[in-house]
């Protein structure tokens, strides 16, 4: 891709940011198009065109009048990924315990260790950590579950991270689950969404974070009626992790007779739910949010992502990261596990009955990661798909590099031969934030210099 690379490239860059945002037109030309939209398909040797923040067009000999023409030759063009839930305050504690046992081992460590700690700057820190590592990886889209919200504060200083980077950022905000903290949370989040979030039509979302049951952090942070009314109120939708288990199928059949369901929540995790709580679920339209290498490697209850369950209750999932002190950042990693424990499984179940066994597809994972994602976090006529109309959120992917030559299957490639060195180009809202393979406006050593010392207070002051 000519115009991607060195002195074109930046050329190319230059000429782009020139132009005023609003008034800037983008032609792409001569790449394979994966839209993720039914009705589009896989467009070999196609043009797309981008007109300020929209995708205007996408086809073939597309008239490029005067816009900016990138030769994207030998690239792959995709939705960028939507990453469903990830807990982005902990990103500088990175690999910190690659491997933690179980869940009660990663709370006790962090949420009631580190977390007690935090400053509203190590907030900052660490959510503009994962958020610039998640352009990096292809992640357009990040719902940021911040379980980490002691003060106003706090609270500020990760939703104005998120806005730092120019990710789309979902901020799902929650309450501590130990240690001293405000208590400003729930109430806090009417003041969040007159500060920050007032515009249906901008970058920033606003959902409302909230765990499955009281067990481990008591009451006031498991939802139910008054958290529903409160996200209600708002008009907001709610994210409910450590959904999961006898007591998480018990809750959602609570939600369910109490009319708590329905399209605009999510559901995180979902593994070991009885088939009672999946009929709820399907029945309702409620989402949901798997996370593949958690579930796998960390163990909870089965271990098994619920990608089947969910399948077979008429529900597509969106896919997540969770949680980086033990886990990858990548959505590389969350497509290949899937689809391999998937594939083991359904094997695995069908060994020595004749029966065919039921397979997920790539085409099916790469979905979950953009255009379910999408769906799963509200924002599915927002971005998801290279659909006409829809933001311009999306990957220009080398496909003739060393580890995808030759490109053979488009969605292959991306799912089982891709990762971050193979991205050229990530366009968010539009805006070039990933350019000639390097992330833009970001001053490494600064950001290296914040987050080592941001590490270091954490783990040298004792906990709360």
């Amino acid at each position: 891709m000519s115009t991607l690379n060195n002195t074109a490239g930046a050329a190319v860059l230059e000429e782009l940011r020139r132009r005023p945002a609003d008034r800037r037109r983008i032609l792409f030309t001569g790449a394979t198009i994966v839209t993720m939209d039914p009705d589009l398909g896989v467009i070999d040797r196609g043009d797309l065109l981008v007109e300020g923040e929209t995708i205007t067009a996408v086809g073939r000999s597309l008239d490029a009048g005067d816009a900016v023409v990138v030769d994207a030759t030998d690239t792959i063009l995709t939705p960028g990924f939507v990453d469903t839930h990830r807990h982005a305050w902990e990103a500088q504690l990175r690999r910190i315990m690659p491997d933690v046992d179980d869940l009660g081992g990663y709370v006790m460590a962090t949420l009631a260790g580190y977390a007690t700690v935090y400053r509203p700057e190590d907030m900052y820190t660490g959510t503009r950590l994962a958020a610039l590592t998640a352009i990096d990886s292809g992640i357009t889209t990040m719902l940021d579950f911040s379980h980490n919200s002691r003060s106003r504060e706090h609270s500020d200083a990760a939703i104005e991270a998120l806005r730092s980077t120019g990710i789309r950022g979902v901020h799902a905000s929650m309450g501590p689950l130990f240690g001293d903290w405000d208590h400003q949370w729930p109430g806090d989040l009417t003041r969040l969404q007159d500060r920050y979030f007032s515009s249906g039509d901008q970058l920033l979302t606003l959902r409302l974070a909230a765990l499955a049951t009281d067990e481990i952090a008591g009451p006031a942070l498991a939802y139910g009626p008054a958290l529903a009314r409160t996200a209600a109120e708002l008009g907001i939708g709610v994210s409910v992790d450590a959904v999961f288990g006898t007591s998480g199928s018990e809750a959602v059949l609570r939600w369910a007779e109490d009319g708590l369901l329905g399209p605009e929540i999510t559901l995180i995790h979902s593994t070991g739910l009885t088939p009672e709580a999946w009929r709820a679920m399907g029945e309702t339209g409620t989402t949901v949010a798997l996370a593949p290498t958690s579930d796998a490697q960390i163990g909870l209850e089965t271990a098994i992502p619920a990608v089947d369950e969910a399948l077979a209750a008429g529900i597509r999932p969106g896919l997540s990261i969770d949680v980086e002190v033990a886990l990858a950042s990548d959505m590389f990693t969350q497509m290949r596990a899937l689809h391999t424990v998937q594939r083991m499984r359904a094997v695995n179940t069908a060994y020595g009955t004749g029966r065919q066994p039921s397979r997920i597809t790539t085409r099916d994972v790469l979905d979950f990661a953009t255009l379910q994602g999408a769906r799963t976090n509200g924002l599915a006529a927002v971005t998801g798909s290279l659909t006409p109309g829809k933001r311009a959120d999306l990957l220009v992917v080398r496909a003739e590099d060393l580890n995808n030559m030759p490109l053979n299957d488009p969605i292959g490639t991306i799912v089982l031969g891709s990762d971050a060195r193979n991205i050229s180009a990530v366009l968010i809202n539009g805006e070039p934030r990933k350019w000639d393979g390097q992330v833009l406006d970001v001053d490494l050593a600064a950001l290296r210099s914040e987050v080592h010392a941001s590490r270091d207070h954490v783990l040298n002051t004792p906990a709360a």
